[in-house]
């Protein structure tokens, strides 16, 4: 009876990787790359010259690559998606009501050393239904 080989999978949890790019850059580039060849096709069906049409496309396709490069160096995996995020998280929340903070109790955590509790827990009593239609 031969014993068999399997070789293991090293790559697990790693992000994708081309010639730097990493993870959703490699979509933004084809994309990029798609949206050229299609305007190549359009331009050309319309009767611009080839070489004028040669011109804007390996113009716009440098331009492409520098800034889909440039944004997988400043933002990495993720970092993009995260200053997106970021972004939509408001400054400040506005409240023109009361009623919201009359249902929270304090509730004492377990005891720590000394038989003292060392921390408390806001806990909201009200039901959430009314909460969201307030």
């Amino acid at each position: 009876m031969a014993t068999s080989v399997y070789t293991i999978n090293k790559g697990i949890n790693k992000p994708i990787e081309f010639k730097g790019l990493k993870a959703q850059y490699i979509w933004y580039l084809g994309g990029g790359l798609l949206a050229l060849l299609i305007l190549f096709a359009v331009l050309y069906i319309c009767g611009v010259n080839t070489f004028i049409c040669l011109g804007i496309i390996i113009i716009s396709g440098t331009g492409l690559f520098i800034h889909v490069y440039k944004l997988s160096r400043k933002y990495g995996q993720h970092g993009m998606m995260k200053s997106i995020a970021k972004r939509s998280i408001p400054e400040t929340i506005k409240s023109y009501s009361r009623r919201i903070f009359t249902g929270l109790t304090l509730i004492p955590s377990p005891t720590g050393e000394g038989g003292r509790a060392t921390e408390h827990t806001l806990n909201l009593s009200t039901d959430q239904s009314t909460l969201i239609h307030s």
